[in-house]
């Protein structure tokens, strides 16, 4: 599933929390926020797209989950934060190239062709991730530890790239193949750029056969690179884009672009992004998978970066410039989003309320991005009642009908979504500090139900209020529309 993410660094970021987030960029798949209760966790996963029965720990930890709303093809719960302030998302969707593949091919479900043959289930993949881990972890580690496990004895049918964060690390770990993985952590001063491409451009393969201070990876991957003949480095270095990763004419279009706005917004004076002097381009194969930023980087910057259209380049599809360029790339900001979630973990804070996790839905160009507690028994309707059928009345389909109104009118609609954008992150600041400070001072962390309760009333609030807008403005432009004083 084609995704965009960004991880923040404890030390890259402004208030000294580790954020990972993720555009779920499905086909317009309907998602909610919910908090999955653990003892209606059951002792055996199904999987409905491979066919797969896996057996669970017995005891798990209450997480929240943005799982699609329609379970026809599986729960696809894609992101969350558990009762151990553990942040996670699932998956990026990565890309890897036939050396790989025939080495190590992926586990396909099969079905059976007669009635004396078995089905024989495939591997697991970005449905199943969330749901077969975050219930079970206590660090950013212990994630990898566990989904390293899971793709050893079951396999995978995809190559994914996964994020883990608590409060002090994050972790990266990406496929390789069916059945092997590779995962490094974050540098604290660093931030991560990942856009469907397998990412790693750096590994200490003595640190992952070692101390396993920051890299981890597949007992056997020496010998399974050199049995295969993966290498392709040269004078001693590793690279393992160069091995596991793919190198086409679509990833220039489709996946390097990304990389290339998003560090050219975040070290904007450490390196040269435009011109023929550029270190790197939009097609350019080595844009680095992690840079330090040029500042500190906060919430909002995330947002801005994974609602990208190109926008202060020729690619922007919005430009009224006819460059010849527009919409050449693919837009991070991308019209089939069904959920925006960033997971951020904090310290500077009691334990109880450590884990905010930040969500929006739709496509991140338009919709706004609220801030809730995950520390929770159960989120606000607003945001968890979400059905099939089209509503103004919960916050998923309210910010569709404002992307898919603004887009045909974006040059007049744009200054009602900058203000509806900023004032719903303005005041859920607000709310989140009030809150904060109540609950530090009282001990009563119960009050973070009510706090959600309030940041939905508001959100819901500026949102109608925006629909409303959007919605006359577009009205105003319709094809049909005629005066008398026209003739």
């Amino acid at each position: 599933m084609p995704c965009t993410t960004v991880l923040v660094g404890k030390k890259a970021s402004n208030d000294h929390s580790t954020m990972i987030a993720r555009t779920d960029d499905g086909h317009f798949d309907v998602k909610k926020l919910i908090v999955v209760d653990p003892r209606k966790q059951k002792k055996t996963y199904k999987s409905v797209l491979s066919h797969l029965e896996i057996p669970l720990p017995e005891h798990a930890l209450r997480y929240t989950a943005c799982p699609s709303v329609d379970p026809k093809e599986g729960i696809w719960a894609a992101t969350g934060i558990n009762e151990a302030n553990v942040g996670m998302t699932a998956t990026e969707t990565i890309t890897s190239n036939p050396r790989v593949l025939a080495a190590d091919p992926m586990v396909e479900y099969k079905k059976a062709k007669t009635r004396r043959e078995k089905d024989v289930p495939g591997g697991i993949g970005e449905e199943d991730i969330l749901s077969l881990v975050l219930p079970y972890i206590h660090t950013a580690r212990e994630g990898v530890e566990r989904l390293a496990s899971l793709l050893e004895q079951y396999g995978t049918y995809e190559s994914n790239g996964i994020a883990f964060n608590d409060e002090n690390e994050i972790w990266w770990m990406e496929t390789i193949g069916g059945h092997h993985w590779i995962a490094r952590r974050v540098p604290d001063e660093a931030c991560v750029i990942a856009p469907n491409q397998f990412g790693m451009d750096a590994f200490d393969l003595a640190d992952a056969f070692g101390a396993q201070r920051a890299h981890m990876c597949s007992r056997d991957l020496r010998e399974f690179i050199a049995d295969n003949h993966l290498d392709l480095n040269r004078n001693g270095a590793f690279n393992p884009r160069d091995i596991f990763g793919s190198r086409t004419d679509s990833d220039h279009i489709y996946n390097t672009p990304r990389a290339w706005f998003m560090g050219r917004y975040l070290a904007p004076y450490s390196h040269c992004w435009d011109g023929e002097r550029a270190e790197f381009t939009p097609e350019s194969d080595n844009i680095p998978w992690c840079l330090v930023p040029d500042r500190k980087v906060t919430v909002e910057d995330v947002k801005y970066l994974l609602s990208s259209h190109y926008q202060g380049t020729p690619f922007n599809p919005y430009s009224s410039q006819d460059t010849g360029k527009r919409g050449m790339y693919r837009s991070i900001g991308i019209n089939r989003t069904g959920v925006m979630a960033l997971c951020q973990i904090r310290s500077d804070v009691p334990d109880a309320i450590k884990g905010i996790e930040w969500i929006c839905y739709g496509s991140t160009t338009f919709d706004a991005l609220l801030p809730v507690y995950a520390n929770v028994a159960k989120m606000p309707r607003y945001l968890s009642d979400v059905t099939l059928d089209t509503s103004t009345e919960n916050f998923y389909w309210a910010s569709r009908l404002i992307g898919a109104l603004a887009d045909h009118n974006y040059a007049t609609c744009i200054q009602h979504i900058e203000r509806y954008q900023n004032a719903v992150i303005t005041k859920g600041r607000q709310l989140i500090a009030e809150y904060d400070r109540k609950m530090t001072e009282s001990g009563d962390f119960s009050l973070m139900g009510e706090a959600n309760e309030a940041l939905c009333r508001m959100a819901k609030e500026r949102t109608t209020d925006t629909l409303n807008k959007v919605l006359y403005d577009a009205s105003l432009h319709m094809k049909n529309g005629y005066n008398r004083a026209d003739n």
